[in-house]
């Protein structure tokens, strides 16, 4: 009885995650998705060679490549959970960065660096202009980010539309590159920076918008148990060097060795 009382009286604590816990999560979420793309979509099921027709009759008599499709579909899924924590990540880099500039400069460079690599992994092409990378999007939410900034010192009605025009001009030159997160990482950055101190309104939007990718609304959990410590055990430049070395990797893997 002593035991069972004691454990009754246990009280659950949550679970402290630093920005560095945060970036590790989304990274391997993102790994993940970026396996569910090369390795199983374009490697060992090669789907560009098929039509969505003759897909799903193939794998209606043949099970090995239904699994494989099945894994493939998954691992995309998981990689859902990155774009909250990225878009989380970016705000609060953004009101803590020392230099906007410099952050800004140092995500440029390796969006233009990510660019032939990601085109190798995902369109098994050297050079491909249907679609950006990732870190393209997170260029034009930093814009957007201090121009927001403008739109919340100067308050008011005028405020609030300079705002929503802002955020309408990212989601136009998102679509207009057709970059990797676009719409959901826009809205959720948006949504993150506008609402920051209301966080029950601010998880809301949130959920709402990371919708577009229907794992997304599980990271919402991680993201309430961050507890505002950003001390990195490296440099972040090796999570920005990460994206472009993992897709150049994974695409190597897929293009030459599958």
């Amino acid at each position: 009885m002593a035991g069972m009382m004691g454990r009754r009286n246990v009280v659950w604590k949550t679970p402290e995650i630093t920005s560095f816990g945060l970036k590790m999560f989304a990274c391997a979420a993102m790994l993940l998705q970026t396996i569910g793309i090369t390795v199983m979509q374009n490697g060992i099921i090669h789907l560009g060679s098929y039509t969505q027709e003759e897909l799903s009759q193939t794998m209606a008599v043949d099970s090995t490549l239904m699994m494989q499709a099945g894994i493939g579909s998954v691992l995309q899924l998981i990689g859902g959970l990155a774009v909250p924590v990225f878009a989380f990540l970016l705000v609060e880099g953004f009101l803590n960065t020392s230099s906007y500039r410099s952050y800004l400069a140092g995500m440029a460079v390796f969006a233009v660096l990510s660019e032939i690599p990601y085109d190798y992994a995902v369109s098994q092409k050297f050079i491909d202009w249907s679609s950006q990378n990732a870190l393209v999007t997170m260029c034009v939410c930093l814009l957007m980010l201090y121009f927001l900034r403008m739109g919340k010192e100067k308050g008011g009605a005028a405020g609030g539309f300079l705002q929503a025009l802002i955020v309408l001009c990212a989601i136009a030159w998102v679509t207009v590159f057709r970059s990797a997160y676009g719409l959901c990482m826009v809205l959720l950055t948006a949504d993150f920076y506008i609402f920051y101190g209301k966080n029950v309104l601010k998880t809301i939007l949130g959920v709402i918008a990371s919708l577009l990718y229907v794992t997304g609304p599980l990271s919402f959990y991680p993201i309430w148990c961050y507890n505002g410590v950003r001390k990195d055990k490296f440099s972040k430049y090796v999570f920005y060097a990460f994206y472009p070395a993992h897709l150049l990797v994974l695409g190597v893997v897929a293009n030459i060795f599958l």
